[in-house]
């Protein structure tokens, strides 16, 4: 039997499409090969649509070798696409190789702010010294800030602390001592507590100002505590925080909520600077928690953590603090 020429056309067919299946550069040409030689459009099926027009003893002879023209494209295709992909692989490989040599990327870590590190440092003083970390609300009521310590609406002492007052009648705690009457509210004595947290107030921010700072308060109530177990108390937190070195002295001092009150001054730079404010705890203060003031006595300090950082890093501007100067920062 001769061959027709659809045998010739289907034989030539596998012959241009291995050809050009080998030669594919990339997986997305090799996907267009396909569609041409063997999709449904394709150069295969639109040879095989002409078998209709050969003879019986033909049709199954071209049908089996349309078959076997079939398969060769298919198989030179998955060679063709698995030699493709491996060398994808190796060229990923080959691109993404590390140097185990090369010197390694530094990525600087960070530092513990100076606030931060004086608040951790005061806070290691006393929970050494027997107190209890304590926290409260910033968002204060009058109560709280204010009546409940020894401070009533028409006293005096409330000009002491101009305060951010907010619409329904709440404020931005002035100092973080409201902690103290929250913790005595719910805790008998004896008590020692140390309470740092963020405060407000309408300052001019100077050199030695801010309108938001940070204090530590700590307070202790038990029978029998006199003036001088406060002055022990802040002279040996004092010693632990600066050394031996640094001259510190109590003036006389008025808080509504101490009394007697007193102020501490260190030495710094040459001249006295106030870094604390303490005294014996008022007995009104104690009768609004319901402590008797006849069996308890007690003591109170305060102190911005900020002025505590300038004496300790001997920082000359309390604005240095807050402006996230990395160039003033990584000095810590």
């Amino acid at each position: 039997m001769s061959t027709s020429p659809i045998q010739s056309q289907l034989t030539q067919l596998q012959t241009e499409a291995i050809a050009a299946i080998a030669d594919s550069p990339s997986l997305d040409e090799l996907e267009q090969l396909r569609v041409k030689y063997l999709g449904k459009k394709g150069q295969l099926s639109q040879i095989l649509r002409g078998m209709g027009k050969l003879s019986p003893e033909e049709r199954p002879v071209v049908g089996s070798l349309g078959n076997k023209v079939k398969q060769a494209i298919q198989d030179s295709l998955e060679t063709q696409k698995a030699t493709l992909q491996q060398a994808a692989i190796q060229a990923k490989i080959a691109a993404e190789t590390l140097d185990v040599t090369m010197p390694g990327v530094s990525r600087p870590l960070g530092k513990v702010h100076p606030l931060n590190g004086v608040v951790d440092r005061v806070l290691d003083i006393f929970v050494g010294l027997g107190y209890t970390v304590a926290t409260g609300p910033q968002i204060e009521t009058d109560y709280y800030n204010f009546e409940a310590l020894n401070t009533p609406t028409d006293h005096p002492a409330r000009d002491m602390q101009d305060t951010f007052y907010l619409p329904g009648g709440n404020l931005l705690r002035t100092h973080t001592s409201s902690v103290q009457i929250r913790y005595m509210e719910n805790n008998e004595p004896p008590i020692r507590v140390i309470a740092p947290g963020r405060v407000y107030r309408r300052d001019t921010v100077d050199a030695t100002h801010s309108a938001v700072f940070h204090q530590v308060e700590l307070l202790a109530i038990d029978k029998g505590l006199k003036f001088s177990d406060l002055k022990g108390t802040i002279k040996e937190f004092l010693r632990q925080m600066f050394g031996d070195e640094l001259p510190v002295q109590f003036r006389t001092s008025y808080f509504p909520f101490t009394e007697p009150s007193a102020e501490v001054d260190v030495q710094w730079k040459g001249k006295w600077l106030e870094v604390l404010g303490c005294g014996m705890v008022d007995p009104n203060v104690l009768k609004a928690v319901g402590y008797d003031p006849e069996i308890y006595t007690g003591f109170a300090a305060g102190f911005g953590v900020e002025r505590f950082a300038m004496v300790l890093h001997q920082i000359d501007d309390i604005r240095r603090l807050y402006n996230s100067d990395l160039r003033f920062l990584k000095q810590f």
